[in-house]
């Protein structure tokens, strides 16, 4: 079975950090590529970081040179760095792995929220 499990969502103040963390089993994580959402009620579900399987990384325009994306594959864990956080960053953030199959799976989720 696949899994997906995020942690360290929380409250945090406007200018604050948070570090997320995602561990995946039943996948082949090396060859997977792993990315971050995050969604914020009635808003659509966004793509916020992501890094390939090759070591490349891409940032939403929202968050970069704020958030890093960095992943152990020793570890089969992927990281999402939250530096200067402002309340737009509150959202539901979601881990999800692409693996070389095609297949696309998806963690529970971890609430973050700022306050101003």
């Amino acid at each position: 079975q696949v899994q997906l499990v995020e942690s360290g969502g929380g409250l945090a103040q406007a200018g604050g950090s948070l570090r997320l963390s995602c561990v995946a089993s039943g996948i082949i994580f090396s060859t997977s590529a792993m990315d971050w959402y995050r969604q914020a009620p009635g808003k659509q579900r966004e793509l916020v970081a992501t890094f390939t399987s090759s070591g490349i990384t891409n940032y939403a325009a929202s968050v970069k040179g704020r958030f890093t994306i960095s992943r152990d594959n020793a570890k089969n864990t992927v990281y999402l760095q939250m530096n200067s956080l402002k309340p737009e960053d509150t959202a539901a953030y979601y881990c999800s792995a692409g693996a070389r199959t095609g297949s696309r799976y998806w963690g529970q989720g971890t609430q973050v929220t700022v306050s101003s």
